[in-house]
């Protein structure tokens, strides 16, 4: 006999932000949704609430000023009656430009919210992936048994990554052009680096620098040993003084057109989108302190100005390799009706969860009401931080947070970048508004 929970249209498993969004949108569609949680049975080491929605490192969701990511994608999300920000909305605390909430009052007011629509809740753990349809929104710290059900349904262990192991992205327009170079080693195919040079003297201090900077403490469960193409690069200095600059910062094969001269060390810049305008710091994984990576990171040449789009990170974050796991409805390979929503794909931040779960609750809802939906546009943020999760080229795979560069320019040509930021905002705003509109949503 069935349990009452395989009898609902919809299973949500998984209670922080994604399945909270997922669970709610599909009861405001008129569908049964159970809502399942390891707690209050269990916690896992990061959890201390009872509730859902449980915000468990800040009380902060992020900027509201007007041409900031996180500005704009709330803006979406309030389009698309985000029950996490209606939750927020009611208990609020003053922050300034940003939106702070009471955590405790949050959890509460997302699950009264919740058994408002009719959402059924329990306490329940998953060791496999249960029948279709469902959203799988289990978070970062997805229980080992579920996680290695995942790996085995998505392709094995090379399919589902420990840690979050990331570089930090800056704005390409921050950058000194006078002094940053683009070259491939030994001028061998594209120039698709941009190299900043260092003097020894400049890398010397650089190195003390990253070594005296303040770092980000890891939990007791985060303490595993990661593998060398993870390692901090505080890690690697620790090492030796010298050990950088045959790592990450070798400047073999690279001439500074400045001075026609090898560097004795260069810091190299990826293009991190089709638009060309945000850049990943090459190999540059680290736990140092945000405020300490701008300081520390400023000290490169080039990048005395650099904007953050996102800063790097190092921390126990389980999440498949989304792009090759994933079909482009969020659903698993092979297994139709099984939906992925949250840090499980690979999206970084609470609003970014929050978000995904949104759009993977109205998949599902268009699957089992057997309605067509598009894909949001990539013009929008969500559509972006989607186009992220299901085509990234990018290998090894990474987590990504909700950052302007991802939007495409926008049209009109050139423009200052505080007009360019509102561009893409009053555009992806458009944008939202016409494919909610186009679908009927409500």
């Amino acid at each position: 006999m069935k349990d009452f929970y395989e009898k609902c249209d919809l299973l949500v498993v998984g209670a922080g932000l994604a399945g909270c969004e997922a669970a709610w949108r599909a009861a405001r569609a008129g569908l049964s949704v159970v809502l399942a949680d390891i707690k209050p049975e269990q916690f896992t080491p990061a959890h201390k609430y009872k509730g859902p929605a449980e915000l468990v490192c800040s009380n902060s969701l992020g900027s509201m000023s007007e041409g900031t990511a996180s500005a704009q994608l709330k803006r979406e999300m309030r389009a698309l009656d985000s029950v996490v920000l209606r939750a927020a909305d009611t208990c609020a605390v003053p922050a300034g430009k940003s939106l702070a909430v009471n955590r405790e009052r949050l959890s509460d007011e997302v699950g009264r919210l919740l058994g408002k629509v009719g959402v059924q809740t329990i306490s329940k753990e998953f060791c496999e992936i249960p029948e279709a349809p469902c959203v799988l929104a289990t978070g970062p710290l997805t229980t080992d048994a579920l996680a290695q059900s995942l790996a085995g349904a998505a392709g094995g262990d090379d399919s589902l990554f420990y840690f979050d192991a990331t570089s930090p992205i800056i704005s390409a327009d921050s950058i000194d052009r006078s002094i940053v170079f683009a070259a491939s080693r030994y001028d061998k195919g594209d120039p698709d680096f941009l190299n900043c040079p260092m003097s020894e003297d400049e890398y010397k201090a650089f190195i003390r620098a990253i070594i005296e900077a303040e770092k980000v403490v890891p939990h007791e469960f985060e303490k595993n040993k990661l593998f060398e193409a993870c390692m901090p690069i505080e890690d690697i200095a620790l090492r030796g003084e010298m050990t950088a600059a045959f790592g990450p910062m070798r400047p073999v094969g690279l001439i500074d057109p400045r001075t026609d001269r090898r560097p004795f060390a260069v810091v190299q810049l990826r293009v991190e989108d089709a638009g060309g305008e945000s850049l990943s710091l090459v190999g540059f994984q680290t736990r140092m302190k945000h405020p300490e990576q701008q300081r520390v990171f400023r000290m490169i040449p080039g990048l005395e100005n650099a904007e953050f789009l996102r800063y790097g990170v190092i921390h126990r974050n389980t999440y498949l390799n989304s792009p090759e796991a994933l079909d482009s409805l969020l659903q698993l390979k092979g297994k139709p009706g099984v939906f992925l929503a949250g840090q499980i794909t690979g999206v970084e931040g609470y609003l970014e969860s929050a978000s995904s779960g949104i759009l993977a609750g109205l998949l599902a809802i268009a699957q089992i009401q057997k309605h067509s939906i598009s894909q949001p546009p990539i013009t929008t943020m969500i559509g972006a931080l989607h186009l992220h999760v299901t085509q990234s080229p990018h290998k090894p795979y990474t987590p990504m947070k909700a950052n302007l560069g991802i939007l495409p320019p926008p049209s009109g040509g050139k423009m200052p970048k505080k007009l360019r930021r509102l561009a893409k905002c009053e555009m992806a705003t458009e944008e939202m508004r016409r494919w909610i509109e186009d679908h009927s949503i409500a």
